[in-house]
């Protein structure tokens, strides 16, 4: 018989829902990394993503199709989701209070027209709507495969009273790759050479962060910064993730008594320029889940400023040192945190590469899933190898 290779079948048209359009760079970060999954898995699929600024998506991703969906009606939402072979659901922490029913509207509208629906590495929570948890489980009861990104999503998601299987892999960044960030970049951001950098990340208190006080995780981080300024000797850098970041960055220079030491970094940046940036850091402090997933993949020690389960979940994965709660009055554990980690970084470091190689399986998980899913809706259609036939004259 004769050797078998794979070849691909038809084209499939496979959608991908998430909060897509830069307004987060660790979601445009989880997006990369799934455009880039579904591309090794099925070079000639046709990508659609929909995308809260399409104009965006265009510019930063090489897609085939970008849709709007924010604004449109059901009859738009179910012409756009009937063309689609799969729809992709994730990554990202989507499914919360006074969101979740917004994107499973194309999720309800894939099941009523009989589309597929892979949930992708998501993140959930929290979830105490009545409403809200209701939607979500009806919406992933029928899903094809639900994957989830930490163990505190499953949680939520079995609270919300989603019964069947619930895969638990790791955050889809975790497979971006860096791009080059050189050291002149910093100095036109006004960072001078030769000073320790130590990555500050702040965030907005909202839904996704219910229990955050901004007044008084404003004036800890202000301690905590000219704590690093004054005992490491270091300039504290400020990375803003999404652009209201930039206005708490600056809440927090105003309330620290050595704001010179502080810089904010404005860009702009792609996330695998961030993710190069590490490079360059000697220390990162922060609340932002996919900086301290950055400083992980790069080996930088880093202590989380926890706000949600997501934060305490990847700390604990990683092998961080874990604090409980972000208080004015908590100031002398989180410096004391801080001083520890410093002193522990060679160790601490080590821990962390070891975590964060076996997080990176588990994301590569996800991959392996959707793959085998696109196998079953697209078989790879066998090809014959011919057989090669000498030249003439040639034995």
């Amino acid at each position: 018989m004769p050797e078998l290779v794979q070849g691909s079948g038809g084209m499939l048209t496979i959608g991908v829902l998430g909060s897509y359009g830069g307004l987060n760079l660790g979601d445009e970060a989880i997006l990369t990394s799934i455009l880039a999954g579904l591309r090794a898995a099925r070079p000639r699929a046709r990508l659609v993503v929909f995308s809260r600024n399409a104009e965006h998506t265009r510019a930063h991703h090489r897609v085939d199709e970008v849709a709007e969906w924010e604004s449109a009606d059901r009859r738009q939402i179910a012409a756009d989701v009937s063309r689609l072979d799969l729809l992709v659901l994730g990554g990202g922490g989507i499914l919360y209070d006074g969101e979740a029913h917004r994107y499973l509207r194309l999720v309800f509208a894939a099941h009523e027209v009989g589309v597929p629906v892979f949930v992708y590495s998501i993140g959930a929570g929290p979830l105490n709507d009545p409403h809200e948890r209701s939607s979500v489980s009806h919406a992933l009861a029928d899903v094809v495969d639900l994957v989830v990104r930490d163990e505190e999503s499953k949680r939520v998601l079995e609270k919300a009273g989603v019964d069947r299987e619930i895969v638990v892999t790791a955050d889809p960044a975790l497979l971006l790759g860096p791009a080059p960030f050189g050291r002149d970049r910093l100095t036109r951001e006004g960072i001078p050479d030769g000073v320790r950098l130590v990555g500050v990340s702040v965030r907005e208190p909202g839904r996704a962060a219910e229990n955050l006080d901004e007044d008084g995780y404003h004036s800890l981080i202000a301690i905590a910064s000219d704590f690093l300024v004054h005992r490491l000797d270091a300039r504290v850098v400020f990375l803003p993730m999404e652009h209201d970041d930039i206005r708490h960055s600056h809440a927090v220079l105003s309330r620290m008594t050595d704001p010179a030491g502080g810089r904010i970094l404005h860009g702009p940046f792609e996330p695998a320029d961030v993710l190069g940036l590490m490079d360059h850091l000697d220390l990162m402090v922060g609340m932002r889940l996919h900086l301290l997933i950055f400083a992980a993949m790069a080996g930088v020690p880093f202590l989380p400023l926890p706000y949600a389960g997501k934060v305490f979940d990847f700390a604990h994965a990683a092998g961080a040192p874990q604090l409980r709660g972000l208080v004015r009055e908590q100031a002398g554990p989180l410096l004391s945190e801080i001083d520890r980690l410093w002193d522990e970084r060679p160790q601490r470091v080590e821990t962390v590469r070891e975590r964060v190689a076996a997080l990176t399986q588990q994301a590569l998980v996800t991959r392996s899933r959707i793959a085998a899913l696109l196998d079953q809706l697209d078989p790879p259609v066998p090809v014959p190898v011919t057989e090669l036939v000498p030249r003439h004259g040639v034995a």
